[in-house]
Formats: C-alpha cells, structure tokens, sequence
C-alpha cells in the first residue's frame, strides 16, 4: 500500500535482511509433531539497523500449534510473487505445500526455518501494534453541492518542487490549485473522510458517473507533497478541544466547529495522491498492494520498520489486549512512516466499516518472531 502513514497516527501515529545460508531442496516434507520434531536452535544474533535476532527454540512461540494456516498460507503464495533474496529457493516448497495439511505445513517450518526474536536495539522489548485498513466509501465522478471534497491524481509538477505545497497552500494557493486542476479522480462528501483516506494510503470508492452508472474501483497510493505528517487528534488534544481523540471523537468535534474544521486539517501539511485502478476481476477479496509490491491479505498481512524487518519476511505475532488476542504467522508486506521501531506493526483488518472499527481501536503490546530458512 505505500501508505504515508498509519491509522493511529491519527490520534498520535530495504534493509537487507543477513544472510542466512539455505539448504538444498529436499523431497516433500514428512509431517511430523511440533512436540517432539523441532529442530535445535541454530543460527547467531543477527543486527538489523533498527532491531535485534536472536535465534530461538520453536518452543518460545506461542500458540504454534494451534494457528490455522491455511489464509496465511495464502498471503505467503502472494509474497512469493516478490520473494526476499534468501527466501526464493523455498517458495517452490511453499507453493506445492498449499494443498497440504496444516499438520504437514508446520512441519515443514520446524524442519526448515528458524525463528528469531525480535528485539529494539534499545528500549522495552514489548512493542506496539495499530491496525489499518482500506475504507469503503461513496462517490461521485464530479464536484456536486453535497460532495465537495477531491481525491488527486499526482500533479505534473510532484518532483520539481520538493516538497511540494501544504495541505493549506493546496487550499488556499491560486497556483497550487491550478496545478491540481483536471486532476481530480473523484469527489467525496466529507472532507474527514478525504483524510482518513490519504491516512489509510488506499480505498474503495463506489464512484456515481455522471450518466448515473455506478462502479467500484480501488484508488492505490500514488505520492505524496513530501512535507511532514501531523495528527489532527494530537493538534485537537493540544488545543484542550477534546479529550477523546478517537475517530468517533473527532468527527464529533468536526460536526460541532464546522468553521475550525480548515484549521484542524491544516495542522497537517502531508497531502497523498492517488492512482485508480479496477478491482482485480473475480477476485474482490484482493488487498490493496502493499510496499513488498504483492496484495495485502486481511489479518495476515502487517506494515513494518523496514529498517527492522525485511520486507517479505514471515513473522509470528504475538498480541493481546482488550481489542483483540492474537497468535499468528502474518508477513511484512507493507510500511508506514507512523511505523517506526524494532518491534512495531501495523495489522491490516480488511475493508469497510466493521474493519475501520477494528483499526482504529487497535493499539496493544507486542512481540514478534521472525522466521528464517535455515
């Protein structure tokens, strides 16, 4: 998704991964018991520019033997389009195993990879996990008195002038307005819900052309002005204007000001672009791509420090809190300038309503382990 930053950061928010010798290809694995097969721990501690490896028994991983890994199978075949270096000469066995057992599955990671855990270089060793996700909203194809707020394509001018203008000067400039002019994808009622798309780095729109018609496209990330991110939850708490800054909550907030609603949004000078682009056809339960370049996979899929974790790379996560309990293989498939730090992640729920809710209320300890080929 490329996204510029993440969900919560709304209220607040390639390094090359050391290489790991791979063994030949063998037969097709044998299934075996995750109790008494596990392989020893091998592997030294590998230093990332942003985290810690340290290799670890199976054993350390918990709920390994419970996950069902069939969707996370599914999310690997789609990482393997775009495979790490290290990682290409075992997607052969990834891909015949996605007709196996789960069983057989988890045997074939005991016998060949190694987990790591991750660890900041310096810092409590508990992380952080947001979620994100791919709003699904109504449109219109040109400006109408209701839907007055635009979506844009990147302007011509993007990489003459960096940055480019604010999110205020994009308002209020004669000449940045002209630049945009012709450039505008789609129109949305509420200019929040314009923010929380450019947060979210992608969305669904249900776009109505002027002849009536109606049709669901996707808008992908395509730029950004390159000036700084700001939360509007953060600038509304610094003002001593709310005490919630949840979504609900500034929405709340927007519907009581609407004459300090400009204000709010112009705390935040960062403005993304977009692309369209036609759902994938047969196949409306694809993701938006992701920074690795591959789709995203609802709860399998995470945004990572890429300077941490590889993108690519097959990572256990460990979450609860009171949101939800996680134990599960997901993979680095995507990044966030809000996702900064050895063990810090970005989940994503999905799309749509129930998977925005989930999002903006995810914010819970976490541990991850990645997994290597041995």
């Amino acid at each position: 998704m490329a996204r510029s930053f993440a969900w919560l950061a709304i209220v607040g928010t390639l390094a090359g991964c050391a290489s790991v010798p791979l063994p030949p290809m063998d037969e097709a694995p044998r299934p075996a018991s995750p109790a008494t097969s596990a392989p020893a721990v091998t592997g030294d501690v590998v230093t990332m520019p942003k985290s810690r490896w340290v290799p670890v028994a199976w054993s350390e991983l918990p709920g390994f033997a419970d996950d069902a890994l069939y969707d996370a199978w599914n999310a690997w075949l789609k990482g393997c389009e775009r495979p790490p270096a290290n990682w290409a000469r075992l997607c052969g066995d990834v891909r015949r195993l996605s007709i196996a057992s789960a069983d057989e599955q988890r045997a074939w990671m005991l016998e060949k990879l190694q987990p790591y855990r991750v660890e900041p270089l310096a810092g409590p060793a508990d992380g952080l996990l947001t979620g994100y996700y791919e709003p699904l909203l109504e449109a219109t194809r040109v400006a109408t008195a209701r839907n007055a707020a635009p979506l844009y394509r990147p302007p011509a001018t993007l990489a003459s002038r960096r940055p480019w203008y604010t999110r205020e000067e994009i308002d209020t400039l004669p000449e940045a307005r002209a630049q945009l002019r012709g450039r505008e994808i789609a129109w949305l009622a509420d200019p929040l819900d314009a923010l929380v798309v450019q947060i979210q780095g992608s969305a669904r729109l249900r776009i109505t052309e002027p002849d009536g018609t109606q049709r669901t496209v996707r808008l992908a990330f395509a730029g950004t002005n390159e000036q700084p991110y700001r939360s509007v939850g953060n600038w509304l708490l610094q003002q001593g204007a709310i005490r919630d800054a949840s979504w609900p909550g500034i929405k709340a907030w927007a519907a009581q000001n609407p004459g300090r609603v400009n204000e709010m949004l112009w705390s935040n000078p960062r403005y993304v672009f977009f692309r369209e682009e036609p759902l994938p056809e047969g196949d409306a339960s694809a993701g938006p791509r992701g920074a690795q370049g591959v789709p995203l996979t609802p709860g399998r899929s995470i945004a990572v420090d890429k300077d941490s974790i590889p993108y690519g790379t097959p990572v256990w996560l460990v979450s609860a809190g009171p949101v939800v309990s996680l134990q599960r293989l997901v993979f680095a498939q995507d990044t966030g300038s809000a996702i900064v730090g050895g063990v810090r992640a970005d989940y994503f729920t999905g799309w749509g309503a129930e998977a925005g809710e989930l999002a903006g209320r995810l914010r819970q300890p976490l541990k991850l382990w990645v997994l290597q080929p041995r």
